[in-house]
Protein backbone atom coordinates (compact mmCIF):
# COMPACT_ATOMS: atom_id res chain seq x y z
CA UNK A 1 0.00 0.00 0.00
CA UNK A 2 1.61 3.09 -1.16
CA UNK A 3 1.94 5.88 1.18
CA UNK A 4 0.01 9.31 0.76
CA UNK A 5 1.14 12.43 1.73
CA UNK A 6 -1.33 15.58 2.20
CA UNK A 7 -0.23 18.38 0.43
CA UNK A 8 1.42 21.13 2.66
CA UNK A 9 -1.50 24.11 2.61
CA UNK A 10 -0.04 27.79 1.90
CA UNK A 11 -0.03 29.88 4.58
CA UNK A 12 -2.47 32.31 4.64
CA UNK A 13 -1.52 35.58 3.29
CA UNK A 14 -0.89 38.66 6.23
CA UNK A 15 -4.13 40.75 5.51
CA UNK A 16 -2.85 44.60 4.31
CA UNK A 17 -3.08 47.09 6.93
CA UNK A 18 -6.23 49.50 6.77
CA UNK A 19 -5.99 53.50 6.56
CA UNK A 20 -8.26 55.58 6.25
CA UNK A 21 -8.65 59.35 5.13
CA UNK A 22 -10.95 61.96 4.18
CA UNK A 23 -11.25 65.37 3.03
CA UNK A 24 -13.69 67.96 4.14
CA UNK A 25 -16.45 69.58 1.51
CA UNK A 26 -15.77 73.29 0.93
CA UNK A 27 -15.27 73.82 -2.06
CA UNK A 28 -12.95 72.66 -5.49
CA UNK A 29 -10.11 71.19 -4.92
CA UNK A 30 -6.53 73.32 -5.08
CA UNK A 31 -3.40 71.98 -5.45
CA UNK A 32 -2.57 71.65 -1.58
CA UNK A 33 -5.11 69.15 -1.35
CA UNK A 34 -2.95 67.16 -4.14
CA UNK A 35 0.61 67.62 -2.73
CA UNK A 36 -0.86 67.36 0.99
CA UNK A 37 -2.90 64.04 0.29
CA UNK A 38 -4.00 63.40 -3.13
CA UNK A 39 -0.57 62.44 -4.67
CA UNK A 40 -0.22 60.34 -1.18
CA UNK A 41 -3.22 58.35 -1.25
CA UNK A 42 -2.76 56.93 -4.99
CA UNK A 43 0.65 55.37 -3.24
CA UNK A 44 -1.00 54.09 -0.60
CA UNK A 45 -3.44 51.93 -2.43
CA UNK A 46 -1.39 49.70 -3.45
CA UNK A 47 0.45 48.99 -0.32
CA UNK A 48 -2.47 49.43 1.89
CA UNK A 49 -6.78 48.22 2.26
CA UNK A 50 -7.64 51.90 2.32
CA UNK A 51 -10.89 53.97 2.45
CA UNK A 52 -11.31 57.16 1.77
CA UNK A 53 -13.89 59.57 2.02
CA UNK A 54 -15.72 63.11 0.62
CA UNK A 55 -16.60 64.62 4.48
CA UNK A 56 -19.30 66.11 3.49
CA UNK A 57 -20.42 66.54 7.38
CA UNK A 58 -17.55 67.94 8.16
CA UNK A 59 -18.22 70.64 5.22
CA UNK A 60 -21.58 71.48 6.63
CA UNK A 61 -19.89 72.97 10.37
CA UNK A 62 -19.03 75.79 8.00
CA UNK A 63 -21.66 75.67 5.19
CA UNK A 64 -24.31 75.08 7.18
CA UNK A 65 -26.14 78.29 5.37
CA UNK A 66 -25.64 76.73 1.79
CA UNK A 67 -26.13 73.11 2.20
CA UNK A 68 -26.98 73.46 -1.47
CA UNK A 69 -23.52 73.18 -2.17
CA UNK A 70 -21.98 70.30 -0.65
CA UNK A 71 -24.24 67.93 -2.94
CA UNK A 72 -22.38 69.26 -5.98
CA UNK A 73 -18.81 69.89 -4.43
CA UNK A 74 -19.14 66.38 -2.79
CA UNK A 75 -19.70 64.75 -6.14
CA UNK A 76 -17.15 66.78 -7.57
CA UNK A 77 -14.37 66.01 -5.16
CA UNK A 78 -14.83 61.75 -6.11
CA UNK A 79 -15.05 62.57 -9.61
CA UNK A 80 -11.18 64.21 -8.72
CA UNK A 81 -10.22 61.46 -6.60
CA UNK A 82 -10.66 59.20 -9.66
CA UNK A 83 -9.17 61.67 -12.81
CA UNK A 84 -5.75 61.50 -10.25
CA UNK A 85 -5.72 58.35 -9.92
CA UNK A 86 -7.02 56.74 -7.15
CA UNK A 87 -8.54 53.75 -8.43
CA UNK A 88 -12.06 52.51 -7.11
CA UNK A 89 -10.91 49.03 -7.58
CA UNK A 90 -8.52 49.44 -5.01
CA UNK A 91 -9.60 51.65 -2.68
CA UNK A 92 -12.90 52.07 -1.10
CA UNK A 93 -14.48 55.93 -2.17
CA UNK A 94 -17.46 56.64 -0.04
CA UNK A 95 -19.13 59.62 0.98
CA UNK A 96 -19.44 60.48 4.72
CA UNK A 97 -23.15 61.31 4.87
CA UNK A 98 -23.88 58.31 3.03
CA UNK A 99 -22.59 55.88 6.10
CA UNK A 100 -25.41 57.11 8.70
CA UNK A 101 -23.16 54.58 11.00
CA UNK A 102 -20.26 57.48 11.14
CA UNK A 103 -22.97 59.29 13.19
CA UNK A 104 -23.83 56.36 15.63
CA UNK A 105 -20.22 56.30 16.50
CA UNK A 106 -20.39 59.51 17.23
CA UNK A 107 -23.07 59.96 19.76
CA UNK A 108 -21.38 56.85 21.65
CA UNK A 109 -17.76 58.23 21.61
CA UNK A 110 -19.59 61.61 22.31
CA UNK A 111 -21.04 60.66 25.84
CA UNK A 112 -17.33 59.32 26.94
CA UNK A 113 -14.76 62.42 25.74
CA UNK A 114 -14.67 64.66 28.50
CA UNK A 115 -15.40 68.17 27.59
CA UNK A 116 -11.72 69.65 29.00
CA UNK A 117 -10.63 67.14 26.28
CA UNK A 118 -12.46 69.52 23.77
CA UNK A 119 -11.82 73.16 24.95
CA UNK A 120 -7.87 72.05 24.82
CA UNK A 121 -7.75 71.34 20.73
CA UNK A 122 -5.62 73.97 19.72
CA UNK A 123 -7.75 74.73 16.55
CA UNK A 124 -10.49 75.47 18.26
CA UNK A 125 -8.88 77.77 20.69
CA UNK A 126 -6.89 79.69 17.91
CA UNK A 127 -10.46 80.37 16.18
CA UNK A 128 -12.16 81.43 17.88
CA UNK A 129 -12.65 85.18 17.01
CA UNK A 130 -12.55 83.81 13.51
CA UNK A 131 -15.35 81.61 13.80
CA UNK A 132 -17.71 84.10 15.74
CA UNK A 133 -16.87 86.49 13.06
CA UNK A 134 -18.21 84.11 10.47
CA UNK A 135 -21.34 82.85 12.73
CA UNK A 136 -19.25 79.29 12.71
CA UNK A 137 -18.69 79.36 16.30
CA UNK A 138 -21.11 76.03 16.65
CA UNK A 139 -21.72 72.56 18.57
CA UNK A 140 -20.62 71.20 14.80
CA UNK A 141 -16.61 72.65 14.97
CA UNK A 142 -16.46 72.03 18.73
CA UNK A 143 -17.14 68.30 18.48
CA UNK A 144 -15.28 68.16 14.96
CA UNK A 145 -12.47 65.98 16.39
CA UNK A 146 -15.31 63.38 18.08
CA UNK A 147 -17.08 62.59 14.30
CA UNK A 148 -12.85 62.40 13.19
CA UNK A 149 -12.41 59.75 15.87
CA UNK A 150 -15.71 57.61 14.54
CA UNK A 151 -14.77 58.62 10.87
CA UNK A 152 -11.73 56.54 11.45
CA UNK A 153 -12.75 54.21 14.07
CA UNK A 154 -15.53 53.33 11.85
CA UNK A 155 -13.46 51.19 9.69
CA UNK A 156 -11.25 49.91 12.16
CA UNK A 157 -8.41 51.42 10.69
CA UNK A 158 -4.90 51.41 12.26
CA UNK A 159 -2.74 53.78 10.12
CA UNK A 160 -3.87 57.64 9.43
CA UNK A 161 -1.64 58.94 6.49
CA UNK A 162 -0.52 62.93 8.47
CA UNK A 163 2.23 65.40 8.19
CA UNK A 164 4.44 65.34 11.13
CA UNK A 165 2.91 68.86 12.04
CA UNK A 166 -0.78 67.07 12.32
CA UNK A 167 0.30 64.06 14.73
CA UNK A 168 -1.13 66.13 17.39
CA UNK A 169 -4.53 66.31 16.05
CA UNK A 170 -5.19 62.78 15.67
CA UNK A 171 -4.25 62.07 19.08
CA UNK A 172 -7.11 63.25 20.63
CA UNK A 173 -8.75 60.49 18.14
CA UNK A 174 -6.52 57.71 20.02
CA UNK A 175 -7.69 58.92 23.47
CA UNK A 176 -10.96 58.62 22.88
CA UNK A 177 -10.90 55.15 21.68
CA UNK A 178 -8.54 54.43 24.20
CA UNK A 179 -10.99 55.11 26.89
CA UNK A 180 -13.82 53.31 25.18
CA UNK A 181 -11.71 50.65 24.92
CA UNK A 182 -11.27 50.31 28.35
CA UNK A 183 -14.65 51.30 29.41
CA UNK A 184 -16.15 48.29 27.78
CA UNK A 185 -13.18 46.03 27.55
CA UNK A 186 -12.81 46.30 23.79
CA UNK A 187 -10.57 45.79 20.91
CA UNK A 188 -11.13 48.51 18.70
CA UNK A 189 -7.76 49.44 17.12
CA UNK A 190 -5.93 52.50 18.05
CA UNK A 191 -5.10 54.83 15.08
CA UNK A 192 -1.42 55.27 14.85
CA UNK A 193 0.10 58.03 12.28
CA UNK A 194 1.55 56.99 8.78
CA UNK A 195 3.81 59.98 8.73
CA UNK A 196 4.48 60.89 5.00
CA UNK A 197 6.21 64.34 3.34
CA UNK A 198 3.81 67.61 2.70
CA UNK A 199 5.28 70.13 0.71
CA UNK A 200 5.25 73.44 1.63
CA UNK A 201 2.14 74.75 -0.95
CA UNK A 202 1.93 78.47 -0.94
CA UNK A 203 -0.35 80.61 -2.13
CA UNK A 204 0.18 82.33 -5.62
CA UNK A 205 1.23 85.43 -3.61
CA UNK A 206 3.20 83.49 -1.24
CA UNK A 207 0.81 83.78 1.25
CA UNK A 208 -0.78 80.95 2.85
CA UNK A 209 -3.07 79.38 0.02
CA UNK A 210 -6.55 80.51 0.60
CA UNK A 211 -9.55 80.93 -1.60
CA UNK A 212 -10.71 83.56 0.29
CA UNK A 213 -6.84 84.95 -0.49
CA UNK A 214 -7.91 84.57 -4.15
CA UNK A 215 -4.43 83.39 -4.59
CA UNK A 216 -5.18 79.58 -5.16
CA UNK A 217 -4.52 77.18 -8.04
CA UNK A 218 -7.50 74.48 -8.54
CA UNK A 219 -6.45 71.13 -9.64
CA UNK A 220 -8.56 70.93 -12.66
CA UNK A 221 -11.07 73.70 -12.78
CA UNK A 222 -8.51 76.37 -14.49
CA UNK A 223 -8.67 75.55 -18.19
CA UNK A 224 -5.29 76.26 -19.77
CA UNK A 225 -5.73 79.62 -20.12
CA UNK A 226 -6.79 80.32 -16.58
CA UNK A 227 -3.33 78.70 -15.68
CA UNK A 228 -1.20 81.55 -17.46
CA UNK A 229 -3.27 84.42 -16.67
CA UNK A 230 -2.63 82.90 -12.65
CA UNK A 231 0.70 82.17 -12.94
CA UNK A 232 1.73 85.21 -14.50
CA UNK A 233 0.11 87.27 -11.75
CA UNK A 234 2.95 85.32 -9.31
CA UNK A 235 4.88 87.17 -6.99
CA UNK A 236 8.71 86.70 -8.01
CA UNK A 237 12.08 88.24 -6.71
CA UNK A 238 11.61 91.57 -6.02
CA UNK A 239 15.27 91.82 -6.66
CA UNK A 240 14.48 91.93 -10.40
CA UNK A 241 13.03 94.95 -11.04
CA UNK A 242 14.69 94.65 -14.78
CA UNK A 243 15.25 91.96 -17.26
CA UNK A 244 18.98 92.14 -16.77
CA UNK A 245 19.07 91.95 -13.02
CA UNK A 246 20.23 88.98 -11.04
CA UNK A 247 17.84 86.90 -9.30
CA UNK A 248 17.51 84.14 -6.12
CA UNK A 249 15.00 81.67 -7.24
CA UNK A 250 14.58 80.94 -3.49
CA UNK A 251 12.68 83.94 -2.91
CA UNK A 252 10.61 83.46 -5.96
CA UNK A 253 7.02 82.14 -5.12
CA UNK A 254 7.30 81.02 -9.25
CA UNK A 255 10.55 78.66 -8.27
CA UNK A 256 8.70 76.86 -5.37
CA UNK A 257 6.39 75.80 -7.70
CA UNK A 258 8.91 74.82 -10.41
CA UNK A 259 9.88 72.29 -7.39
CA UNK A 260 7.01 70.59 -7.68
CA UNK A 261 5.79 70.39 -11.13
CA UNK A 262 8.73 70.73 -13.03
CA UNK A 263 11.56 68.37 -13.73
CA UNK A 264 14.92 68.33 -12.54
CA UNK A 265 16.87 69.73 -16.11
CA UNK A 266 13.81 72.74 -16.01
CA UNK A 267 15.03 73.48 -12.28
CA UNK A 268 18.75 73.99 -12.93
CA UNK A 269 17.43 75.88 -16.09
CA UNK A 270 16.00 78.06 -13.49
CA UNK A 271 18.54 78.34 -11.39
CA UNK A 272 21.14 79.01 -13.76
CA UNK A 273 18.94 81.37 -15.77
CA UNK A 274 17.54 83.23 -12.86
CA UNK A 275 21.31 83.85 -10.94
CA UNK A 276 22.69 84.79 -14.15
CA UNK A 277 19.79 87.14 -15.76
CA UNK A 278 20.32 84.47 -18.78
CA UNK A 279 15.94 84.31 -18.56
CA UNK A 280 13.21 86.78 -17.64
CA UNK A 281 10.48 86.00 -15.19
CA UNK A 282 8.31 85.90 -18.20
CA UNK A 283 10.73 83.03 -19.67
CA UNK A 284 10.87 81.05 -15.75
CA UNK A 285 6.37 81.83 -15.73
CA UNK A 286 6.08 80.47 -19.33
CA UNK A 287 7.76 77.29 -18.32
CA UNK A 288 5.72 76.77 -15.61
CA UNK A 289 2.42 77.23 -17.04
CA UNK A 290 3.45 74.98 -19.58
CA UNK A 291 4.86 71.85 -17.22
CA UNK A 292 1.33 72.44 -14.70
CA UNK A 293 -0.69 72.15 -18.48
CA UNK A 294 1.12 68.71 -19.04
CA UNK A 295 0.18 67.32 -15.70
CA UNK A 296 -3.33 68.68 -15.37
CA UNK A 297 -4.89 68.19 -18.89
CA UNK A 298 -5.20 64.16 -18.62
CA UNK A 299 -6.75 64.37 -15.57
CA UNK A 300 -9.50 68.01 -16.25
CA UNK A 301 -10.18 65.26 -18.75
CA UNK A 302 -11.39 62.59 -17.44
CA UNK A 303 -12.91 64.66 -14.04
CA UNK A 304 -15.07 66.14 -17.00
CA UNK A 305 -16.16 63.03 -18.73
CA UNK A 306 -17.06 61.09 -15.23
CA UNK A 307 -18.81 64.18 -13.90
CA UNK A 308 -21.11 64.33 -17.69
CA UNK A 309 -21.36 60.41 -17.28
CA UNK A 310 -23.63 60.75 -14.42
CA UNK A 311 -24.91 56.47 -14.35
CA UNK A 312 -20.96 55.77 -13.96
CA UNK A 313 -20.43 58.02 -11.20
CA UNK A 314 -23.12 57.12 -9.35
CA UNK A 315 -22.42 53.49 -9.60
CA UNK A 316 -18.85 54.15 -8.53
CA UNK A 317 -20.56 56.41 -5.47
CA UNK A 318 -22.82 54.10 -5.04
CA UNK A 319 -21.14 50.87 -4.62
CA UNK A 320 -18.01 52.66 -3.03
CA UNK A 321 -20.80 53.85 -0.31
CA UNK A 322 -22.34 50.69 -0.05
CA UNK A 323 -18.68 48.62 0.91
CA UNK A 324 -18.33 51.35 3.12
CA UNK A 325 -21.39 50.70 5.07
CA UNK A 326 -20.69 47.14 5.50
CA UNK A 327 -17.71 47.67 7.01
CA UNK A 328 -19.33 50.24 9.25
CA UNK A 329 -22.03 47.63 10.33
CA UNK A 330 -19.55 45.48 11.66
CA UNK A 331 -18.15 47.57 13.82
CA UNK A 332 -21.24 49.04 15.34
CA UNK A 333 -21.85 44.79 16.04
CA UNK A 334 -18.80 45.03 17.57
CA UNK A 335 -18.82 48.09 19.18
CA UNK A 336 -23.09 47.41 20.94
CA UNK A 337 -21.81 43.99 21.82
CA UNK A 338 -18.45 45.21 23.46
CA UNK A 339 -20.90 47.87 25.46
CA UNK A 340 -23.54 44.75 25.84
CA UNK A 341 -25.84 47.20 24.67
CA UNK A 342 -28.36 45.33 22.09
Amino acid sequence: MSEQTSPIQPAAAARPARVMSGMRVSGRLHIGHFFGALQNWVKLQSEYECFFGAMDWHGMTTAYKSPQEIGPWTREMIAEFIAWGVDPEKSTLFIQSHVPEHLELFMIFANLTPMGWLERVNTWKDAVDEMKSTDTHNLGRFAYPVLQAADIAIYRAQKIPVGADQVAHLEISREIVRRFNHLYKAKLPEMNPLLTEVPLVTGLDGRKMSKSYGNTLYLTEDSEKDLKKKVNMMVTDTARVRREDVGEPTRCSVYGYHKLYSTTEDLEWVEQGCRSAGIGCGDCKGRLAANIEKISAGPREKKKELLNNSNLLDSIINAGCEKARKEAQLTLKIVRKSMKWS
